[in-house]
């Protein structure tokens, strides 16, 4: 009692077990009849599972049917399921019952599966049919009452109540039917002799048979029997057994021998020749599989045996001797059909929702899967697997039914589609397996901005462009598909100057390229920098910025401009030459300005015309014009030259000017003004009382500073040297009218530097120079202006000899320095001195007016020591060092 009530506990829960999957998965059953037309109403299915409605279409409601065909489909907006395809029950199961397939509802966030039961009800829509129209059986004479003689079965497709009913025969006097049924169900007729033929009276008998179904209205079918009555024979054949058993594997090969049946016959010669047959009523399915050898009883493998098909075979044989009035004897095989695991796995994909968005979520369900093997037992149990490195897994639903589902995010920008191999495998000896690739394609979403190929970019543009003129072409990837990857560029507003972004250039939306919108001139914009946008097409839309850099690249397209010598009223500015002037001396500077940039700005100078070209020469880059050689009497007295400048562009572009030079024999000795120097048309200075202040004041600082000195030498008791009209000296500076005065100013060393402004020298502190140097500056009688002239170094001493004050001047037009060891190695004896300059020296008018050149060019000099000479500039090499004019545009 207590095992069986164990037992009972084990039912129990296995049923309890039982409803609560049916309750988690869910299960339904419809019943419909075969041969529906399309759009017949099935059932309600979503209100039959108690689903919402309106949210079907939201959450993915779909069917996945276990066969081929989509028999059934379910209508989204009421429900309802509905007939898709005309179902033959015959063509589904053939004699099979019940007949019935599954169906699987899937339903997504969240996931629901349910299975849906599908039994097609048979319809009695085929009639009993006969293999043939007449059977002819032959009958001895001496055949007992009693004795059977099998008949030829009719077939009817339809099963259940439409399927054969019965058989009956037509009127006569001496047969009668006897109805039998088969290990399948199925029903033969046997025709049983009632009364006892005579040959002699009637030698023939012809009657119909009829086969009836059960169907409402029954269907039937007829075939006629003739018989023949033979002479009597003495003896009928005997089987050894009148029911045999044999086993045959499946797929045996044709030829391979079933069985082999023996009767005996007592009588002797052709009586005793048994030959063996198909009874009538054997099934044509049984003749076309088998045959009987007529002389041996053999019978053999004729077609392909499938267990599948049909597991068990009904072999009706008859034997009868070959004498007159032969009597045949029936005997029954029973074939049983041993399963072989012969038949791969079938995978059915009955539903795949691809492209799969690649933002879904772990456990979206991809596909339904529907695995089947015909074969029984372990050949038939299948098992399926997909690799373990992609982001899907298998789940087993229901037997047989699995669903392939996300078990990661996935990533359609690292990999688009994926081929996923299923492989079902049965649990045969050997296993057979059936593989499949499921492709799943990961549709896009937009997850991804746009990218520039450059953090930045910086373009660069020749000024005087045409407007519209392509300025440079931006691209940015998207690695996003379809609409999402579609880009647009767009230019952000923003201001130039006080003016609108859009005014200046223009962004094609659909490639990218920048076109300028303006002719775009350096002299006034020579860069800005605008922010392109690149915004997909995605929902909702991602972009990005990146910044431009236009760089306005200059053109040769403005002349140089020439700034002095300007001609007033028409004519030609017009300078003076002394007639007694040097090879070398500076007559006149020209300046010009050129507004381009760069090498576009680089000024040369070059003389034209001259009336005597062997008297002047102009410098190629300062546009000095200097003498060549010492005028004589002989020379015009008036000369005119025409000077071209031209910058270093490509074109190169110049300008010309004309000027007058009248030699005389000595300049008017007039106190110099000062006040007409200037730096530039915007500057203007009293030169003169400057001048005046400035000497005025440094003078007494350095006499007070050398009075001191003096006294403070005297104090101390050292010896004056009676020979030296001043004290040591760090620098003089002198000024005089009309010859070099004796008595200088003494100047302390302060680090001074030089600077022409104006017209006037302007002295300031700048701590660049490593020696102290002697200035002297001497305005003569005839000049109308300021000259300025620098002399040698020179370096604390007691006193000057008074000997060597009549030493050569080391004396320069422009500015030199000479080095203090060499005038040490030079002058052994007498450690420094100071050097006056020539007194017939005086700086003339174009030399004054050299200074404003300088100026009004915005030519800034700077005092520097350098080794060579400066193509920018001219130098004077007094000694192994020199000083140089260095010309720099400001």
């Amino acid at each position: 009692m207590k095992r069986l009530s164990g037992k009972w506990h084990v039912v129990y829960y296995l049923a309890l077990f039982m409803y609560l999957l049916d309750a988690v998965w869910g299960q339904i059953r419809y019943s419909i009849p075969e041969e529906l037309e399309h759009g017949a109403f099935v059932g309600n299915i979503a209100e039959d599972l108690g689903l919402d409605l309106d949210k079907l279409s939201a959450r993915r409601f779909r069917i996945v049917s276990g066969t081929k065909k989509q028999y059934v489909e379910v209508n989204l907006e009421n429900g309802v399921l509905f007939v898709n395809e005309r179902i033959d029950r015959e063509e589904l199961c053939e004699q099979s019952l019940p007949c019935s397939f599954h169906l699987q509802v899937v339903i997504e966030n969240p996931l629901e599966l349910y299975r849906v039961e599908m039994e097609i009800l048979d319809v009695n829509d085929n009639s009993p049919n006969f293999p043939w129209t007449e059977f002819n059986l032959d009958i001895s004479e001496s055949s007992a009452p009693g004795s059977r003689f099998p008949l030829e079965s009719a077939v009817d497709l339809d099963v259940g109540s439409n399927s054969l009913r019965t058989y009956l025969l037509s009127v006569n006097e001496h047969f009668f039917l006897d109805i039998q049924t088969r290990s399948d169900g199925s029903k033969f007729a046997e025709l049983v002799l009632q009364n006892p033929l005579d040959r002699e009276q009637q030698s023939a008998h012809q009657m119909v048979l009829t086969a009836v179904d059960g169907g409402a209205p029954e269907r039937s079918g007829t075939v006629q029997i003739d018989i023949t009555v033979l002479d009597a024979n003495d003896n009928a054949p005997v089987f050894d057994q009148s029911f045999y058993r044999v086993r045959l594997a499946e797929n045996a090969p044709k030829g391979t021998v079933v069985i082999k049946l023996n009767a005996s016959d007592f009588d002797e010669g052709s009586n005793a020749d048994i030959s063996y047959s198909f009874s009538g009523h054997a099934p044509i399915k049984v003749r076309q599989l088998f045959s009987v050898d007529s002389e041996t009883g053999e019978i053999k493998v004729k077609g392909v045996i499938d267990y599948e098909k049909t597991r068990m075979h009904e072999i009706y044989v008859q034997a009868k001797d070959k004498g007159p009035s032969a009597v045949a004897v029936h005997c029954k095989v029973l074939v049983s059909v041993l399963d072989k695991n012969d038949n791969l796995p079938e995978v059915i994909l009955t539903s795949v929702s691809t492209p799969v968005q690649e933002d879904a979520p772990p456990g979206t369900v991809i596909a339904v899967i529907s695995v089947m093997d015909k074969d029984s037992g372990e050949n038939g149990n299948v098992d399926c697997e997909i690799p373990h490195h992609v982001p899907f897994q298998l789940h087993s639903s229901f037997k047989n039914y699995y669903t392939l589902v996300t078990c990661d995010f996935l990533d359609r920008e690292a990999v688009a589609e994926y081929n996923i191999t299923l492989t079902a495998r049965d649990m045969g000896s050997p296993p057979l397996f059936t593989r499949k690739t499921i492709l799943v394609q990961v549709s896009d979403v937009n997850d991804n901005t746009p990218n520039f190929k450059q953090p930045s970019y910086t373009v660069y543009l020749t000024e005087n462009n045409a407007p519209g003129a392509s300025i440079c072409a931006l691209t940015a990837l998207d690695p996003d598909s379809g609409q999402n990857a579609y880009l647009s560029y767009s230019v952000l507003e923003g201001d130039i100057h006080g003016m609108p972004v859009s005014t200046y250039v223009s962004v094609n939306s659909d490639n990218g390229n920048i076109y300028a919108l303006r002719s775009f001139d350096h002299e006034q914009l020579k860069n800005f920098q605008i922010t392109v946008q690149a915004q997909d097409a995605g929902f909702p839309p991602l972009s990005s910025n990146v910044t431009v850099n236009i760089f306005i690249l200059d053109q040769n397209d403005n002349a140089p401009v020439i700034v002095s010598h300007v001609p007033q009223n028409g004519t030609a500015p017009s300078e003076t030459v002394p007639r007694s002037v040097d090879a070398g001396y500076l007559v006149t500077k020209i300046s010009a300005e050129d507004a381009d940039a760069g090498q576009n700005s680089r000024l040369f100078y070059e003389m034209l015309q001259a009336t005597d070209p062997s008297l002047f020469s102009i410098a190629l880059y300062t546009g000095e014009i200097r003498t060549i050689r010492q005028l004589v009497e002989k020379d015009p007295t008036r000369h005119r030259l025409v000077i071209l400048v031209k910058d270093n562009g490509q074109p190169p572009l110049s300008a010309t000017v004309s000027i007058i030079l009248s030699v005389v024999d000595s300049l008017p000795d007039s106190p110099p003004d000062l006040g007409d120097l200037s730096l530039s048309p915007h500057h203007s200075t009293n030169f003169t009382l400057y001048l005046i202040v400035s000497l005025g004041a440094v003078s007494f600082t350095f006499l007070v500073a050398i009075i001191v000195l003096v006294a403070v030498r005297r104090l101390k008791g050292r010896p004056s040297n009676k020979e030296s009209k001043f004290p040591s000296i760090s620098c003089c500076c002198c000024c005089s009218r009309s010859e070099i005065s004796t008595t200088t100013e003494v100047f302390k060393k302060s680090n001074l530097n030089v600077r022409m402004s104006t017209g006037a020298s302007e002295v300031n502190s700048n701590g660049a120079l490593p020696q102290v140097y002697c200035y002297k500056m001497c305005l003569t009688p005839e000049s109308s202006k300021s000259d300025f002239m620098f002399l040698k170094p020179c370096s604390p001493v007691m006193s000057v000899q008074q000997n060597n004050a009549k030493s050569t001047d080391y004396l320069t037009s422009g500015w030199s320095a000479l080095d203090h060891n060499e005038l040490s190695n030079k002058r052994a004896a007498t450690p420094n001195e100071l050097k006056y300059s020539n007194k017939d020296w005086t700086w003339t008018n174009n030399q004054r007016n050299s200074a404003y050149k300088y100026s009004s060019a915005n030519m800034e000099g700077t005092l520097s020591r350098q080794p060579k000479f400066d193509s920018d500039g001219f130098s004077c090499s007094v000694a192994p060092q020199y000083w140089t004019w260095g010309n720099h545009m400001n």
